[in-house]
């Protein structure tokens, strides 16, 4: 029988998604590439277990996350079976749908039929009633966005979801969707965008500005790059990297470069004087901005957890580290 940590909230650090009632973890856990048929139960469930007892509230799943697709929500299910979930009521769990699932014309993109089958095929796997947040997944440009945000309102008016959120949206698609979801009454609360040392899009997009102005919070994946921006790879690639592994999409022995192991080296000086590694220091850059609510970890190993929730303990940069950061990255 699980019982969690009674100080598991003095542990971590929470911040409030804009101006709503949602606050998350600043470090949330992402249930992506590591939560799948090859992956050991007894050690995902531990991790799961040792992220809620350091204050890890908010677990975040996809439709499609696995592999094979389904499949962590599938183990996700029967760890919250197994324990975690007498304590569902202090959890945020999320899921999404926007991406390929299904063969046909409603297993993809933004359709009402798709979002609603989905969110369905998704609690059952994971046997709740309900998700604290169900994501559109990816803006679609061929739907009607009312039609994408109708349904997101329905969802919620079932009962299926607490809150809707919106991922891979630019900040002129969030405004537009914005504002039909406030004419609707529907609590759109944050937004889920792609963001690191090495993918900044975000920043010339203007989409922190863009969800503070909206009174709305966001939660960034891909902190360390699929794993790039870690010491794990400055001398080359281990054996068990993913990016040796046939069906890794993301991560390829080709995307570790000299280049990349060059830059690793020089940012490992600054994260050495800083008492982080590279992963850390990484994770406490994505959010040193007050309006990035959270970030995703996601690890496969207890050994990467623990590592990942030592960035706590030092989150604040000084001027010149940020200006040598920025100065290192720029070699790139």
């Amino acid at each position: 029988m699980f019982i969690a940590d009674p100080k598991r909230y003095e542990k971590m650090i929470y911040r409030r998604a804009g101006k709503t009632g949602l606050k998350l973890p600043v470090l949330s856990f992402g249930l992506w590439q590591n939560f799948g048929a090859d992956n050991d139960y007894e050690t995902c469930k531990a991790m799961i277990y040792t992220a809620f007892n350091n204050g890890i509230i908010h677990f975040d799943l996809a439709n499609n996350y696995g592999p094979p697709p389904g499949y962590a929500e599938e183990m996700f299910g029967k760890i919250l079976k197994d324990g975690l979930i007498a304590y569902r009521d202090e959890l945020i769990i999320s899921t999404k749908a926007g991406y390929y699932m299904w063969p046909g014309p409603y297993g993809d993109f933004g359709s009402r039929k798709y979002l609603m089958a989905s969110l369905d095929q998704s609690l059952k796997r994971m046997g709740l009633d309900y998700v604290d947040i169900f994501y559109h997944h990816r803006f679609d440009y061929e739907t009607s966005l009312e039609e994408t945000m109708l349904a997101l309102r329905d969802i919620v008016l079932q009962g299926k979801a607490v809150y809707v959120g919106l991922s891979n949206y630019n900040s002129d698609q969030l405004r537009r969707a914005h504002r039909i979801l406030d004419d609707l009454h529907v609590p759109y609360v944050i937004t889920q965008p792609s963001y690191s040392m090495l993918n900044r899009w975000l920043e010339k997009d203007g989409l922190l500005e863009t969800q503070d102005e909206l009174g709305v919070g966001t939660i960034c994946f891909s902190a360390l790059a699929q794993g790039k921006l870690s010491n794990k790879y400055i001398a080359g690639i281990p054996d068990d990297s993913r990016a040796k592994k046939a069906h890794s999409m993301w991560l390829k022995e080709k995307d570790i470069t000299p280049a990349l192991q060059d830059m690793l080296k020089k940012l490992d000086v600054v994260a050495n004087k800083r008492g982080q590694t590279i992963a850390q220091m990484a994770l406490a850059w994505v959010l040193r901005n007050p309006k990035m609510t959270s970030t995703l970890i996601s690890t496969s190993k207890m050994v990467q957890l623990e590592e990942n929730l030592k960035t706590l303990e030092h989150l604040s940069f000084t001027d010149e580290e940020l200006k040598t950061i920025d100065q290192i990255l720029a070699t790139l």
